[in-house]
């Protein structure tokens, strides 16, 4: 297997990882699943900003962890997990990167969702 192509965020692919100051709330079939005040925005060059939740801040009972896997050069490799009770919609819904890179070391432990996958994230400053 040939070696991983590693990149590090820089003027041409900036990342940015800010405290999200607010109360965010992620919900799947009527029920609330996470629940934090203290979530991470992550804005990587031109893509909208994703929120990372705490694992502490989810009810892990309620995932169930997948074999789908991909890589990101500039974060690593990344783990999924479905939401089983979302159905179908849920599958996947969830990415986290258990050891990410150095230079987004921030979001180790964290978890981060797919806003079409779940009923709603919610966001209240």
């Amino acid at each position: 297997m040939s070696e991983k192509l590693v990149k590090i965020p820089g003027p041409d692919h900036p990342i940015t990882i800010e405290s999200k100051q607010a109360h965010v709330t992620v919900s799947v079939a009527g029920k609330v699943i996470a629940d934090t005040r203290e979530a991470l925005s992550l804005k990587e060059a031109t893509y909208r900003a994703v929120i990372y939740i705490p694992r502490g801040d989810i009810d892990m009972s309620a995932l169930k962890k997948t074999d789908h896997a991909t890589y990101c050069p500039y974060k690593g490799d990344c783990s999924y997990y479905s939401i089983p009770a979302g159905g179908e919609r849920s599958v996947n819904a969830i990415w986290t990167y258990e050891n990410p890179y150095a230079s987004v070391s921030q979001i180790k432990d964290y978890m981060a969702f797919y806003p079409d996958r779940v009923d709603a994230i919610n966001i209240d400053a």
